[in-house]
């Protein structure tokens, strides 16, 4: 009697997903918005609160510095699934966010707490910033897979790019950019008052999602949505093996982490760069706001369309990278008026500005999906974590290069 053969498990996918991906892109923006907080208010938080260039710039180099337990968090996904590390991730944050608002009227214990929390809140970086293809892989089926890595990833930096429009427009400028009258103690207060107002309010939203992810977010759903999601994976210490001796992979990963890793750098201390060419608080904001949200709004649709022609991924980023090269290539000419006499107008920095956060941030999902096929069966989140703590080691030697060159 023949034995009938077993049709293949199909995978199932549930609707809830769509509810766990929003809870971990939430999370992700709230760490991405804290993380910005300063770089676009420089000079009202030097004046507000003592801060030198100093201060500044080490307030953004905490995001990279949060990475160094990179490899903890690897494992604690690998091992004790999404929602042991996401509930971790999102108590760090609430703590980060909540040491910035305690109220201490010494300016000198007051830095020392805001350093802290934005030291905490650097730590829930490898989770929101690791995750989005392992969570897409557990959750989503194949044809969403793309779309859902790129929305779980890119919601980090649309929060950066919040922190580029809540900071100038809520907080009042000191550098003659505002209409307020001239720098006065009463004008200090009220620039005080207002830092202090977004730093509430964000202490606020980090802590709505924390509570909402512990009342629900699971670690995965009852039936895998695809074979891919269900196979066994390798272990920890193969996976690290499999991955430093994969030359591909290696040249692939440093495609990804120096560009992205200096310009994520870059970005952050925005307003301090352009202060010296005389562009305003309020322009520089308005600058990186506009050049994360396109490259957040092209990178979905980049994704999308992966989903779909799943062969092109190395052709779509070597068109987002030539765009990149002639983007950034563009912007340093015109800054350099004294050397190339090209004109340095409002117009032509925004445009180059925008063109290169559009060609670099829409690169990330796609460059998350090449890792994994590259390397599979290793899991996901060793993947891209090795990645992200790679390009966080670029973008702290760029922080660090300009920490020392401001000071």
């Amino acid at each position: 009697v023949p034995v009938p053969r077993l049709a293949p498990l199909a995978g199932r996918v549930y609707g809830r997903r769509w509810l766990v991906l929003l809870l971990f892109s939430l999370l992700g923006f709230a760490q991405g918005l804290v993380w910005n907080s300063w770089g676009p208010i420089q000079n009202s938080a030097r004046l507000a609160f003592g801060f030198s260039g100093w201060d500044i710039a080490l307030l953004v180099f905490w995001g990279p510095i949060g990475f160094a337990p990179c490899f903890f968090f690897m494992w604690l996904m690998d091992k004790k699934g999404l929602r042991v590390t996401v509930l971790l991730t999102s108590s760090l944050m609430v703590l980060g966010a909540g040491l910035r608002c305690v109220p201490v009227s010494d300016l000198e214990i007051r830095k020392k707490l805001i350093h802290g929390g934005q030291l905490l809140n650097g730590l829930a970086g490898p989770t929101v910033m690791n995750a989005a293809p392992f969570l897409s892989t557990t959750w989503f089926s194949p044809d969403e897979r793309a779309t859902a890595t790129a929305i779980a990833s890119l919601l980090n930096y649309l929060g950066a790019a919040g922190a580029f429009l809540v900071g100038p427009l809520v907080v009042p400028s000191p550098n003659g950019t505002s209409h307020l009258p001239l720098v006065s103690q009463s004008n200090t207060e009220h620039i005080k008052d207002r830092i202090e107002a977004v730093l509430y309010a964000e202490f606020g939203m980090v802590s709505l999602i924390f509570s909402a992810a512990l009342a629900y977010f699971p670690s995965r759903p009852p039936f895998p949505p695809s074979v891919a999601a269900a196979s066994q994976r390798l272990s920890y210490r193969r996976s690290f093996c499999r991955l430093l001796s994969n030359f591909r992979f290696l040249m692939i990963a440093l495609a990804y982490a120096i560009p992205l890793g200096v310009f994520s750098g870059w970005s952050g201390v925005l307003d301090l760069i352009l202060t010296p060419v005389h562009v305003s608080q309020v322009d520089a904001g308005w600058i990186g706001f506009w050049s994360i949200v396109g490259g957040c709004v092209v990178g979905i649709a980049m994704a999308r369309f992966a989903d779909f022609i799943r062969g092109m991924l190395k052709f779509i980023l070597l068109l987002l990278l030539s765009g990149a090269t002639l983007a950034s290539t563009w912007f340093t000419l015109t800054c350099l008026t004294s050397v190339t006499h090209l004109p340095l107008t409002t117009a032509t920095l925004y445009t180059s500005c925008i063109l290169l956060g559009i060609f670099l941030n829409s690169s990330v999902p796609i460059f998350f999906e090449l890792f994994v096929e590259t390397v599979y069966p290793v899991p996901e989140g060793i993947t891209c974590g090795v990645v992200t703590f790679l390009s966080n080691v670029f973008m702290g030697v760029l922080l660090f290069f300009l920490t020392f060159y401001h000071t």
